[in-house]
């Protein structure tokens, strides 16, 4: 069977959170539930890695600006586990070329990461806090529930997967102008701040 619908879906999943797939992938294989996890992803370093930046994550993904600024520094991070780990799947099962698995994964990850950057930039223009705990808890749940699935069913899990992503895609463009003016607001204050803080200095 072959191990591209496996690796569309945690590609997606790694978009999301990829410490949370790293983590579960290693987790499954360890205990034996699938067989088709590589040794690579089981090892006690890895687990206990993606465990702890995992719960950075937890914490930092439902702060209202600093789940942003998380954000903007996984735009590589995540495309980049996404790639690892669908290369990986490929070397374990033989049944897909590592490089063309890693590409599928990578690039799979990287769209599903502009989908969750760009909705939390959105969620950011909200005043009250309370929505960007219930997204990030939502992301959490789908990504656990999805991998744990794939693992099982993955071709059903990457057409689940599949449409998650065209629908956050089409979401994405509609949320385009509220990013817009958030980004401008953003950078209004910060030019604001620069001239209070200009205005404050002593005369030299």
């Amino acid at each position: 069977m072959s191990v591209l619908p496996l690796v569309f879906t945690s590609g997606w999943a790694s978009g999301i959170n990829a410490y949370a797939v790293v983590l579960l992938l290693g987790v499954f294989g360890a205990t034996g539930l699938s067989d088709d996890v590589p040794e690579t992803l089981q090892r006690p370093e890895v687990l206990v890695t993606a465990g702890v930046l995992f719960l950075c994550e937890a914490v930092a993904d439902k702060i209202p600006y600093v789940d942003s600024a998380w954000d903007s520094v996984h735009t590589v991070i995540r495309p980049a586990a996404g790639a690892w780990v669908g290369a990986v799947l490929a070397g374990q099962s033989g049944s897909l070329n590592d490089v063309v698995a890693g590409l599928v994964g990578g690039s799979t990850a990287l769209a599903s990461h502009a989908v969750k950057a760009g909705t939390r930039m959105a969620v950011n223009t909200s005043p009250e806090p309370f929505s960007n705990v219930i997204v990030s808890l939502a992301e959490d749940l789908g990504v656990g529930g999805l991998v744990t699935f794939a693992i099982f069913h993955p071709e059903a899990a990457a057409i689940i997967a599949a449409v998650l992503l065209v629908g956050g895609l089409v979401i994405l463009v509609f949320f385009i102008s509220r990013i817009r003016r958030f980004l401008r607001r953003r950078a209004q204050r910060r030019e604001e701040k620069r001239l209070a803080g200009r205005s404050g200095w002593p005369p030299g």
